[in-house]
């Protein structure tokens, strides 16, 4: 059984290819029960649970299926980390406990972080701008997403939603005027620690096995995931 899981192996694949798994892998060990990925069933559970797997061109199943095969620069090209409606039905019915949502989002800041982005799929832009709305603001503000969107994802969009806007507006659902939250400052430090600590996981890396699937869960240096873990207790 755990030759089975054991899939693929470090030759062949690129410096790059290693790096992307140490840093995933080491986000995964710091998941409570992340290591449970290595009971994946392939049972299809989540697939069929998921409301948005209609639109992913990777379905969940798939998503551990080629991490175990030890391609996950696919997966952080595919569209559907970025799809991922976070309901967490995966999480909540895999026979196995395994945490898929958090995977997914684990993936999600792989990709954000190394720039792997998918092709003419510019969703991956609203979250970048909501990031930067709600580190001015504390909170979103709706026409500053879509303007910093679409500066992004390209002008067309907006001139293809200026009548929704304006209709919106009307009803008094899209105001222009945005206000700061109290306590903006406290957020941004809060933001900021939470930067540092995944930082600190990155750097932590640098002497990580560079085996491939499954078989590495595990085998991140115990250091990288104490040092997370004791910058979040802090």
């Amino acid at each position: 059984m755990a030759t089975a899981l054991v899939a693929g192996s470090a030759r062949g694949l690129s410096s790059a290819e290693h790096a992307l798994r140490r840093v995933f892998l080491a986000q995964v060990e710091a998941i409570p029960g992340g290591r449970r990925i290595s009971r994946c069933l392939q049972c299809g559970t989540c697939t069929g649970s998921c409301p948005v797997s209609y639109a992913m061109d990777i379905t969940p199943r798939e998503v551990i299926a080629r991490f175990r095969a030890g391609d996950i620069h696919s997966i952080l090209r595919s569209r559907t980390i970025w799809l991922c409606a976070s309901c967490y039905a995966c999480t909540t019915r895999c026979p196995v406990g395994i945490k898929i949502t958090d995977i997914v989002y684990a993936l999600k800041r792989l990709a954000l972080a190394r720039g792997i982005r998918p092709a003419r799929y510019p969703v991956f832009a609203l979250a970048e701008s909501f990031v930067a709305v709600v580190r001015h603001y504390g909170r979103s503000s709706e026409p500053r997403l879509m303007a910093l969107y679409y500066l992004h994802a390209g002008i067309g969009g907006a001139v293809r939603h200026a009548g929704m806007a304006l209709r919106l507006m009307r009803k008094g659902r899209l105001p222009l005027r945005a206000k700061r939250i109290r306590g903006l400052q406290d957020l941004r430090r809060i933001l900021e620690r939470a930067e540092a600590i995944e930082l600190a996981v990155h750097h932590e890396l640098a002497g990580a096995t560079a085996e491939v699937g499954y078989g590495v869960v595990g085998g991140v240096p115990p250091r990288a995931v104490a040092v997370a873990a004791a910058r979040t207790a802090t």
